[in-house]
């Protein structure tokens, strides 16, 4: 084992003026000799609070060890039995505000780099083909999961690991959800969400796309019709917001979810080989800062525009996005305009975005200012997705569309009915895609519990 470092080891990086031209993964990741010498900084101490800081408590001092010990089979089962999608988190999950967060190293020095070393034990598990050699004994019962986002994935895993009969229900041609359509190439390879997607089918779990639940069958339908047991709904917050200002409905504006899906999902960075051209203009602002804002930049800037704004209305410290992302997108050359409020989004004769009336605040006051720009991106959160609860008056909903749910369970006012992922509240409001798989799982913990007749 490599002698023990106080340093973090830090990845490689693709440099700035090669990467803001395409859509290549940014971190390189750990070669073994990184991800051992990185392991060699844990102190493996007998009261590991990064294990609590993690959402779904996955025993990082034990994976950690093996690591060291160049048992990459072994870590990645330890991490397994927690989280089924270590690839991707590894990758996209803020481990600075979460389990590194509570490395004990971090107080004097940088935290061991979990996340990191996380994403390497997944990518040797994919490079190997490890997977899990399930001995499933069927119950005969059925579960249907609406939406196949982490939540729904997580939950369909553990259902399926139980002897469910799981069938996964995706409004759009692909599965994976945020995973998807959300989160750039150059964060999240798709080919790396799709190769996690098929160890889940090979624990007998159907996805079925195209099919939104709702139109094609009401839950009721699913239950009586289709005899499901139990239903989970993943379906997301989806909905899109904007400011409420003038100009909102201008051709020009639309909302990160739009322009990240067409990016992603359908391909349009690399257009004409997919016919899905995303049509942005030289200027473009996003407005918003935290991490769907920082994809949107910078995806937007891998298109050759002139000039690529973030208009926050907060500053640098108060943004909810990852630093990482944020350092970044500054090095790649998106320009941050710091405690800026949007007024008024200008049209020219045609009704295209020509600019954009702004407030902005310093120590010495605040000014009017105009943006020179003619593609404005909203990327302020979203709301629920309403389908599901318009198609089922019963189901009982929050403020906002969410649905109501039971904080132990996550059973809805309808029995049988299930929800977790951001499509509900009942246990705080999260954004993360390890936090949406801990509802995932726990929500399975509680259809088990009901089918059992224990809920």
């Amino acid at each position: 084992m490599p002698k023990k470092v106080i340093n973090r080891t830090h990845s490689t990086h693709l440099p700035p003026e090669t990467r803001r031209t395409n859509f290549e993964e940014v971190v390189c990741g750990y070669t073994q000799s990184e991800a051992l010498t990185e392991a060699g900084r844990c102190m493996q101490c007998k009261k590991p609070l990064c294990i609590s800081g993690c959402p779904v408590n996955i025993n990082i001092k034990g994976f950690i060890e093996l690591v060291t010990k160049t048992d990459y089979r072994g870590a990645y089962k330890i991490i397994t039995e927690a989280n089924l999608f270590p690839s991707v988190c590894g990758r996209v999950c803020p481990q600075e505000r979460q389990c590194e967060a509570s490395c004990v190293l971090g107080k004097k020095h940088e935290p061991v780099a979990i996340g990191l070393l996380e994403r390497f034990v997944g990518d040797q598990a994919q490079k190997s083909d490890w997977h899990e050699d399930a001995h499933i004994k069927p119950t005969g019962k059925r579960a249907a999961i609406i939406g196949s986002g982490p939540s729904g994935l997580a939950c369909a895993y553990d259902l399926s690991k139980a002897g469910l009969t799981v069938i996964v229900y995706e409004a759009l041609h692909l599965p994976g959800g945020v995973l998807a359509y959300g989160i750039p190439e150059f964060r999240l390879p798709k080919s790396i969400v799709f190769r996690e997607i098929e160890n889940l089918k090979r624990l007998g779990v159907k996805i079925e796309t195209n099919k939104v639940i709702g139109k094609i069958h009401t839950i009721e339908e699913l239950m009586r019709q289709l005899s499901f047991d139990v239903v989970f709904i993943g379906t997301g917050a989806g909905h899109p917001k904007n400011l409420g200002i003038r100009g909102d409905s201008l051709n020009g504006v639309m909302s990160a979810n739009e322009f990240l899906t067409r990016v992603n999902l359908m391909r349009g960075y690399d257009f004409p080989k997919y016919s899905t051209p995303v049509g942005i203009g030289k200027n473009i602002a996003v407005i918003g800062c935290g991490n769907t804002a920082i994809d949107a930049a910078r995806a937007a800037l891998r298109f050759g525009p002139d000039n690529v704004y973030i208009v926050y209305r907060r500053t640098l410290e108060q943004s909810p996005a990852r630093k990482e992302e944020v350092r970044h997108a500054m090095e790649e050359g998106v320009q941050f305009i710091w405690q800026t409020y949007p007024q008024e989004i200008l049209a020219d004769k045609e009704g295209w975005v020509r600019g954009m009336d702004c407030t902005q605040e310093d120590e010495t006051g605040s000014q009017s200012i105009t943006l020179d720009i003619d593609t404005v991106i909203y990327a302020l959160g979203t709301m629920a997705n309403p389908i599901i609860a318009r198609s089922m008056p019963e189901l009982k909903t929050e403020k906002g569309g969410y649905i109501e749910t039971d904080k132990e369970h996550l059973m809805s006012s309808v029995p049988g009915i299930f929800a977790g992922g951001d499509i509900t509240r009942s246990i705080g409001t999260f954004t993360t895609v390890i936090h949406a798989m801990y509802t995932g799982r726990r929500a399975a913990r509680g259809m088990l519990r009901y089918l059992e007749g224990k809920t």
